[in-house]
């Protein structure tokens, strides 16, 4: 009879203590929590004894703190990126805009010759143009982005696509003075994609060629095991790897102080339509040669590995 009273004691008495410790854990647990309410960051729960329900309980809540100073890091950083996405488009659309402004006002003084006035109507007309499409490329691009963009899935033969396209560059290419070299294999099946985004594609990309580029303008098609890559090169001696980096970013020019050119929106499109479209694209600077180059899978829908270069 003793003997059961005491083993009845000392079980009342380790259910208290665990009653207790339990009790200590979950008030330093409510207490670390308050800290993280307060906006702390690193907080995470710790067990001063040992409780191995508590310890589950702990690491599920511990993970959710993981994630959610994850998720606040990362919306701190699009909230950055929107903010300077914001500066960049009113910076792009104010230069042509203030141009308009002052070659208008120029137009309202008095004794302008014909020729004076055509002239200035002229560079009117152009930064109108610009301005106009600087509002459709941000239009087009928050579209794509936004799934919102039509594209239609059928088989698209690249070369002819590529070829048509550089000849209704050839008036541009021509006054550029790049020297172009083209070479385009004729063993490249189609491919998956929308025949007007491939078309935008590459006339961006020569687009952006035309505007940055220097020396000699190479654009190559060919094929690759499951790939067909087709490539658009030119000098860049003024670039730099950090460059590279940022290349497909909304606004971005690593020549804009310089030159005065305004945005970077066409490889973002580019960009943005070859991941709709299933395919994947990269840049690459080489001993002052700047490469973009479109990936696009054979015979599939996109999703593989890229090929090494």
């Amino acid at each position: 009879m003793v003997w059961l009273v005491i083993v009845l004691v000392l079980v009342c008495l380790s259910l208290i203590l665990g009653i207790y410790t339990l009790e200590k854990n979950l008030r330093q647990a409510r207490e670390q929590l308050e800290q993280v309410r307060a906006g702390e960051t690193g907080v995470r729960l710790t067990l001063d004894t040992p409780n191995r329900q508590a310890e589950e309980l702990f690491h599920t809540i511990n993970a959710l703190l993981e994630q959610r100073e994850l998720e606040r890091v990362d919306y701190q950083r699009k909230e950055r990126q929107l903010r300077q996405q914001i500066a960049n488009v009113s910076h792009d659309l104010r230069t042509p805009l203030t141009s308009i402004l002052g070659y208008l006002q120029l137009l309202r003084e008095e004794g302008l010759s014909p020729e004076e006035r055509r002239a200035w109507l002229e560079v009117i007309d152009g930064r109108a143009q610009s301005l106009r499409e600087l509002i459709t490329a941000f239009y087009d691009l928050s579209r794509i982005e936004g799934g919102e963009y039509p594209l239609e899935r059928e088989q698209v033969e690249l070369r002819r696509e590529l070829e048509e396209v550089l000849a209704g560059f050839y008036p541009e290419l021509e006054k550029s003075g790049l020297t172009v070299s083209v070479d385009l294999a004729r063993d490249i099946p189609p491919v998956w994609g929308d025949r007007g985004g491939v078309r935008r594609v590459f006339s961006n990309l020569l687009v952006n060629a035309l505007r940055h580029g220097q020396g000699t303008l190479e654009v190559k098609l060919e094929r690759r095991g499951a790939w067909a890559a087709a490539s658009f090169t030119n000098g860049a001696p003024d670039m730099t790897q950090e460059d590279v980096l940022h290349v497909f970013e909304r606004s971005f020019t690593a020549d804009r102080t310089r030159t005065g050119q305004n945005t970077g929106l066409g490889l973002s499109i580019v960009q943005a339509l070859m991941v709709q479209m299933g395919h994947q694209v990269r840049p690459e600077l080489r001993e002052g040669r700047f490469t973009i180059e479109t990936l696009w899978t054979l015979g599939g829908s996109g999703g593989q590995q890229a090929p090494e270069v």
